[in-house]
């Protein structure tokens, strides 16, 4: 592989900084399109480091877009900052707090932010030193976690000039994300119906939570009659009052409707929306559909895959010392065996590796069916080829959007692995930069597969961010 030491050299003078800076965002802990701190907090860091600065993109406030550098060619890095709500946890404990609806980082976005930021400015600062003609740009993605901000971005064409996309996220062990991500539209069932006194005089009133009920009954017997691989989720947001004294006369239930292909998705919602009606029909209320947010699944590019996969066999994993193993050890004894056997199978890690965190890098496998959840990082791989990763900064079994999570997200061995993911970036970065056949290759894949496969529209073309 190509002398990169003084990239090396690049990250290792600002792991204390960077390091800082995921710390800061863990503790902002801020929700989707809210992510105000952490996005001021990345934008400073690309004004600081010469890149040219847009913020309040496609109507997203926390939007940032920083780019640096001259030149055709394009590459950008995908960053994310924001947190999941009612985690309740605090750092460095294997014992869930008592405390409840504090904002937490169970998928370690402070750390993927900071690695996609910090591997976008080492990938400059060695084209910059060798005289490379390339943009460097890189966006801070708001609300991947209960929103769709990379699919606005894709939306309002911020990727069309873009030759390749680069992102990673936090994992157990270290090798490329292979396998399909889920189609998805999430939206609010709103039913309207009559109150009444329940006791005085019951029939005159219609029940929205009666609606609501019903509709959860009807999506259970439909659960039967959908595909085995596709997923049904709901949320009771409002049940309509805590008084049991009086017929609820509204009522709300948000459902989420994943398919692993985007043509199957439109289909189920479909049919999950007739069940609604019926449910009204059954109650004589009323009820509206307002969709919150639609996303498609992962358009995966070989070319890209392999050859990251290559850099990834010859750099390895992070390096962990004994001291970062009694650390995962200690957070292990939090860990179930069944979490231990999904992550050993999601992250194809050996049966026969027993320590609690993994240096090891994950076998390449395009076949890998390891279903993941759904991302937005999907929307953008119908705009441009992308290609992710994972990289260790948790203990294998340790569950994704859980408590346990955000209490190791400022351990030192998430910190290494953060650092360790933004070396692989920026490697990344410069190898494509430099090998454009490497990008034609990527582009003519992607091309080919548009051209071969059509999904649905699944974002309304009215349906603008929640923060408008």
């Amino acid at each position: 592989m190509k002398n990169l030491s003084d990239l090396d050299d690049f990250i290792a003078g600002r792991q204390h900084h960077f390091t800082g800076l995921s710390d800061s965002i863990w503790h902002f802990a801020e929700l989707g399109y809210a992510e105000y701190r952490s996005a001021e907090a990345h934008q400073k860091l690309l004004e600081a480091n010469g890149f040219r600065v847009q913020t309040g993109l496609a109507g997203m406030p926390t939007a940032v877009l920083g780019e640096v550098g001259e030149g055709d060619l394009c590459l950008a890095y995908l960053g994310e900052f924001d947190a999941l709500p009612g985690l309740s946890q605090e750092a460095h404990t294997n014992c869930r707090s008592a405390g409840e609806g504090e904002n937490g980082h169970g998928c370690g976005h402070h750390l993927l932010g900071s690695a996609a930021l910090l591997g976008a400015l080492a990938c400059h600062h060695h084209l910059q030193q060798h005289g490379v003609k390339a943009r460097i740009r890189y966006f801070g993605c708001p609300a991947e976690e209960n929103g769709i901000g990379k699919a606005f971005l894709a939306r309002a064409g911020y990727f069309d000039d873009v030759a390749a996309a680069l992102t990673w996220h936090p994992g157990s062990s270290t090798g490329v994300m292979t396998g399909p991500t889920m189609a998805n539209i999430q939206a609010y069932f709103r039913f309207r119906g009559k109150a009444a006194h329940a006791a005085g005089a019951p029939h005159l009133g219609r029940s929205a939570l009666d609606a609501v009920e019903l509709m959860n009954v009807g999506v259970n017997y439909l659960r039967e009659h959908m595909l085995p691989t596709a997923r049904v989720h709901y949320a009771i947001t409002d049940s309509g009052g805590r008084a049991p004294n009086v017929v609820q006369a509204r009522a709300e239930v948000l459902y989420l409707v994943r398919t692993q292909d985007s043509a199957d998705l439109l289909p189920l919602f479909e049919r999950v929306r007739k069940v609604a009606e019926g449910a009204a029909l059954m109650t004589g209320t009323e009820v509206e559909v307002v969709i919150d947010k639609a996303s498609a699944h992962m358009l995966h590019n070989q070319t890209l895959d392999a050859h990251l996969a290559g850099l990834i066999g010859r750099v390895g994993g992070p390096v962990f010392d004994e001291e970062d193993y009694a650390r995962g050890d200690y957070y292990r004894q939090a860990i179930s065996a069944e979490d231990i056997r999904e992550a050993r199978r999601k992250f194809a890690i050996p049966a026969d590796y027993t320590r609690s965190l993994s240096p090891l890098p994950m076998r390449f496998d395009p076949a890998h069916a390891a279903v993941g959840g759904s991302t937005d990082v999907a929307d953008v791989s119908w705009a441009v080829p992308t290609t992710q990763f994972y990289c260790a900064t948790h203990v294998i079994g340790t569950p994704g959007h859980s408590w346990l999570n955000v209490a190791q997200g400022k351990e030192h061995f998430a910190h290494k692995g953060m650092l360790h993911a933004a070396r692989l970036l920026a490697y990344l970065g410069v190898e494509l930069i430099e090998q454009p056949e490497v990008l034609e290759a990527a582009r003519r894949e992607w091309r080919e597969s548009r051209e071969r496969l059509t999904i649905p529209a699944l974002l309304p073309a009215d349906l603008q961010p929640p923060c408008q």
